[in-house]
């Protein structure tokens, strides 16, 4: 025990030595990194107040700084799933999503296309799979008429729908983003197939054959709306509008998925055919 003693001591004594035996300059520096060691240490260890997240991402958000304050609004979602304003933050973080989507803001989703001979709109969504629509949305293209050397910014990010039938809602992804959620209405008795499906179909203001009767958009007893987007696997089934939008949120459909006409127009714009579909119960 007394060898060890005198081992520790002898030990502490080299090491008080080179302390003192160092400049006054590299003592102050070795303190403040061992300062600024402990600050940090202090500061992750303290997580940041909800209210403070909060005023961070509205100042970002009126700073037009998109993709900063959509971060730390998904951070106080992810962290804080009990806050007192976490619909308003969703509502914003989906506001600030689709801002995104629909016009050149920043995103990793964006790539600029430069138009070569032989391109047309058609062309270009289907070499992106993207759809016309939002093309002419993200560059404010009053026309389909396109010319050569012209840079359009063109959406490559891969939505994804998914419909919870037990709480009617329908949402937007990105992988396993959520982009939008939507309120809907699902089919009576439980009718709305469960499965995995593809947009197999895109139609403006559709018609509605109904039991052998032809039903023209113009009329009132449309149910479909002003626009259907069909399952591939399920012939008559698919995503459409509605003339009765009080009664989304409820189970009331034939089996089909109904949204709100504003709603339905939204989501037609940025989904392309071949856009996969999950419906659980």
């Amino acid at each position: 025990m007394r060898k060890k003693y005198i081992v520790f001591i002898s030990v502490l004594a080299a090491l008080l030595a080179g302390w003192f035996l160092m400049s006054k300059e590299n003592r102050e520096e070795v303190a403040t990194i061992a300062g600024d060691q402990i600050i940090k240490r202090e500061v992750s260890a303290k997580e940041i107040p909800v209210e403070k997240m909060y005023e961070n991402a509205e100042e970002l958000l009126q700073e037009r700084k998109l993709q900063e304050a959509k971060d730390e609004y998904q951070k106080i979602i992810t962290k804080h799933p009990d806050y007192d304003k976490i619909e308003e933050v969703q509502k914003k973080l989906e506001g600030i999503n689709m801002e995104i989507i629909l016009s050149n803001a920043p995103s990793k989703y964006n790539v600029i296309h430069q138009v070569q001979g032989g391109d047309t709109l058609g062309k270009i969504a289907l070499k992106y799979g993207t759809t016309v629509r939002l093309i002419k949305r993200k560059n404010n293209l009053k026309s389909d008429i396109i010319r050569v050397g012209q840079k359009l910014t063109v959406w490559t990010g891969k939505f994804n729908i998914f419909v919870d039938k037990s709480q009617n809602i329908l949402l937007l992804k990105i992988g396993d983003e959520i982009v939008k959620v939507y309120n809907v209405s699902t089919g009576e008795n439980n009718s709305t197939p469960v499965g995995e499906f593809k947009i197999d179909s895109r139609l403006e203001n559709p018609v509605w054959f109904n039991k052998g009767a032809v039903v023209p958009p113009e009329s009132p007893e449309n149910v479909l709306g002003s626009r259907w987007l069909g399952f591939d696997t399920m012939p008559g089934y698919g995503i459409h509008g509605t003339t009765d939008p009080d009664s989304i949120g409820t189970q009331a459909t034939a089996g089909c998925v109904r949204l709100r006409n504003s709603e339905v127009e939204e989501l037609f714009d940025l989904i392309p055919v071949g856009t996969k579909v999950a419906v659980v119960d």
